[in-house]
């Protein structure tokens, strides 16, 4: 906070603001000279006006919109204090001007040549945050006491998500396409396969990570069944998918459209919510455990302290055959 003080103080005698914003009734980022000052000023305003608010609607789910069996599945959440931690950190590290200055003028030369995941594994920003260690137990049906004896987070970033289920297992592996995000789950100790490697058949797990990943690979729905094919009988998936859903393949295709397209049918995230566990998790041989609806978040920059997505994250478990 005082590097930012001292950067506006630095901005206001170099900046100074437009005559007449003194007069009453003025809007000061409209009279602000200077477009990084009116950039931090507008995002105080607005982490301000985040601070003081619980966020409800980031949660709220119209259970009068699912079909029966899918509501008694439904779990309501509430912004929590793991949350609330993180947006916190967003909002401190949103603050370190100069930081967030170094960082803008990387990511605008290292884009040249390096996707947009890598740039931020390199620059060590970006963390998410999908949920906390206390709904993450909710949606398992666990406690501090339980211990499976592997897991796998399949594009699992910077390892910031994989680190809440990975107290749960034994040994834990990660996937993940970036180079320099590799590096970053490698010093965490997590044993990183090659995307070839991890259902190839060798290995069983008891839980598999697929986290915002539906919507940013090629090939989808062959996922799903290798994830079906790689689960212990008795194991889980935690599948969070970013609705409205709207497919982005980063790397590998000239146009970021995916082979295997999901056509999900519906206006709302309700509508949406029923038609892929209708449409792709049951014919993939998936039934709904839990289900909710959680932020999906993303440290921010200069701009934004924070980036917000609507995830709605299912736990599901081997259809029962017969």
């Amino acid at each position: 906070m005082v590097g930012l003080i001292l950067f506006l103080s630095f901005l206001h005698v170099c900046f100074p603001l437009v005559p007449g914003m003194a007069e009453e009734g003025f809007t000061p980022a409209r009279h602000l000279r200077s477009p990084m000052l009116r950039a931090v000023y507008n995002r105080l305003q607005e982490d301000q006006r985040h601070q003081n608010d619980q966020h409800e609607y980031w949660y709220a789910i119209n259970t009068t919109e699912l079909p029966e069996d899918l509501c008694k599945k439904a779990i309501q959440f509430y912004q929590d204090e793991d949350t609330s931690n993180f947006l916190d950190n967003c909002y401190e590290k949103a603050d370190w001007i100069f930081t967030q200055i170094s960082h803008s003028l990387s990511k605008s030369l290292l884009s040249w040549f390096m996707t947009g995941t890598s740039v931020n594994g390199l620059l060590q920003r970006g963390s998410m945050f999908v949920f906390s260690d206390s709904q993450l137990q909710q949606l398992l049906q666990i406690d501090d006491s339980y211990r499976g004896r592997s897991m796998i987070d399949l594009g699992a970033g910077d390892g910031l998500v994989t680190d809440k289920m990975a107290k749960y297992f034994e040994t834990v592996y990660a996937t993940e396409v970036s180079t320099p995000m590799r590096w970053r789950l490698q010093n965490k100790g997590y044993t990183v396969l090659e995307i070839d490697q991890w259902g190839d058949g060798s290995m069983k797990y008891d839980l598999i990570g697929c986290l915002n990943l539906l919507d940013r690979c090629d090939k989808p729905i062959t996922i799903l069944h290798t994830i079906r094919k790689s689960l212990t009988p008795s194991g889980r998936a935690i599948v969070a998918v970013v609705l409205p859903f709207r497919p982005y393949v980063e790397q590998g295709t000239t146009d970021h459209k995916p082979t295997e397209n999901i056509m999900i049918q519906g206006k709302t995230f309700e509508d949406q919510c029923k038609s892929f566990v209708e449409s792709v998790f049951e014919p993939a041989g998936f039934e709904v455990e839990k289900f909710s609806r959680l932020p999906y978040l993303c440290e921010g920059d200069m701009h934004q302290s924070f980036y917000m997505l609507q995830d709605a994250v299912f736990v599901l478990k081997l259809k029962e055959e017969g």
